[in-house]
């Protein structure tokens, strides 16, 4: 069994300890370590980015000009994304970013 040295808050050792060999006599799996990491860090993301698409932008219910005889590109509203002014298209929309380990990875003294 390992034992401690417990020491007291002048810094004068008082005893020791002995720990149980289930909890701290094994060897820790790097792995599930990194991945519980990972999901803990990942659920700390705020997630709230976001942008406006072309049905979020204020405006632009009619056409520019008219479908033919101007000699100019058609256009269906001055909001769609290549105006400057307009919606963007595949733009970051909240979301959540956390998930959770399996349960055999996340059970006690599996790491």
């Amino acid at each position: 069994m390992p034992k401690l040295t417990v020491f007291d808050q002048k810094g004068t050792e008082v005893g020791n300890v002995e720990l149980a060999d289930a909890v701290f006599g094994i060897e820790p799996n790097e792995n599930v370590l990194y991945q519980a990491i990972v999901m803990q860090q990942a659920s700390r993301r705020q997630g709230t980015h976001a942008v406006k698409n072309r049905s979020a932008v204020r405006g632009g219910g009619r056409k520019p000009w008219r479908q033919k005889g101007t000699g100019r590109a058609r256009q269906g509203s001055i909001r769609s994304p290549q105006w400057v002014g307009g919606g963007t298209v595949f733009g970051p929309t909240p979301r959540s970013y956390s998930y959770k380990l399996p349960k055999k990875k996340s059970a006690p003294f599996s790491y």
